[in-house]
C-alpha cells in the first residue's frame, strides 16, 4: 500500500509555489549560481561498492531533465552479486523551468507501477538523513529506489520542503542550485529484502563521498 500518511505541506502548498514561481522570476540577472561540478570528482567508489560498466543516458532523456549535470553509474560490491545505480542530476539554477523530477512521477511514468513509499533514516559517517524509499513494480520486475535532494548546504526528503529550501536560499544566497540524488537496486519476484539491504548499504556509503562533489 502507498504511504497515506497526511503530509504537512499540503495546506501551505499553494504559498509556496506562489513564492517560488515570484522569487524565481525576481532573481533575475541577480542569482549567484556555483560554478559547474568537475565530472572528475563524481566518486568511482564508495567504501567496497567499485564502479561497475554503465550504459550512457541516451539524449531524448538527457534534454528532457534539462539537468546542468547528469550521471548514471552502476556499482558492485566488491566480492558479491549486489549492484546499484546512482543517478544524479544537477542543476545550477532553478530559473528557467529547471526543476528536478520526482521519481514518484518518472518512474510510473515509465511504466512502473508503485507498491509502497514512506520515509527512511539512514545512518551515514557523515551523519544521519532522511531520505525517500519508493518501490515499483512491472511485470516480474521489482525497483527498490532511494532518493533525496541535495545540495552543499542540506539534504532534503520531502518535494514540498525542497521548495521551502528554494525560497530560503534564494533570498539569503542568492542561489537555486539542488540535485536529485536517486540509488536504484533491482529485486527478485516477491522478494526485496535483498535489493533493500542493498541500495541502503550503498546509499550510506555514497553520501559522504557526494557532499564533497557538489559545489560549496
Amino acid at each position: 500500500m502507498l504511504d497515506s500518511r497526511p503530509n504537512a505541506w499540503i495546506l501551505p502548498v499553494p504559498l509556496f509555489l506562489m513564492a517560488q514561481f515570484v522569487l524565481v522570476g525576481s532573481l533575475s540577472d541577480h542569482e549567484h549560481p556555483p560554478p559547474l561540478p568537475s565530472p572528475a570528482g563524481f566518486p568511482s567508489a564508495a567504501g567496497e561498492w567499485k564502479r561497475a560498466p554503465t550504459e550512457p543516458i541516451d539524449e531524448a532523456s538527457a534534454r528532457e531533465l534539462k539537468a546542468d549535470r547528469l550521471f548514471s553509474r552502476n556499482y558492485v560490491r566488491s566480492g558479491t552479486a549486489q549492484t546499484a545505480n546512482l543517478f544524479v542530476a544537477w542543476f545550477q539554477t532553478q530559473r528557467g523551468n529547471k526543476q528536478p523530477h520526482s521519481p514518484k512521477v518518472c518512474l510510473p511514468g515509465s511504466g512502473w507501477t508503485p507498491e509502497s513509499s514512506g520515509d527512511l533514516l539512514l545512518t551515514t559517517s557523515a551523519g544521519a538523513i532522511t531520505v525517500n524509499r519508493f518501490i515499483v513494480v512491472r511485470g516480474l520486475e521489482r525497483l527498490v529506489a532511494l532518493y533525496w535532494y541535495q545540495t552543499s548546504r542540506r539534504t532534503i526528503a520531502s518535494e514540498w520542503a525542497s521548495k521551502f529550501w528554494l525560497v530560503a536560499d534564494g533570498l539569503r544566497f542568492r542561489r537555486t542550485d539542488i540535485a536529485l540524488v536517486r540509488v536504484i537496486a533491482l529485486s527478485s519476484p516477491h522478494r526485496d529484502d535483498s535489493a533493500a539491504a542493498s541500495a541502503v548499504d550503498f546509499a550510506r556509503k555514497v553520501y559522504p563521498e557526494l557532499r564533497s562533489y557538489f559545489p560549496p
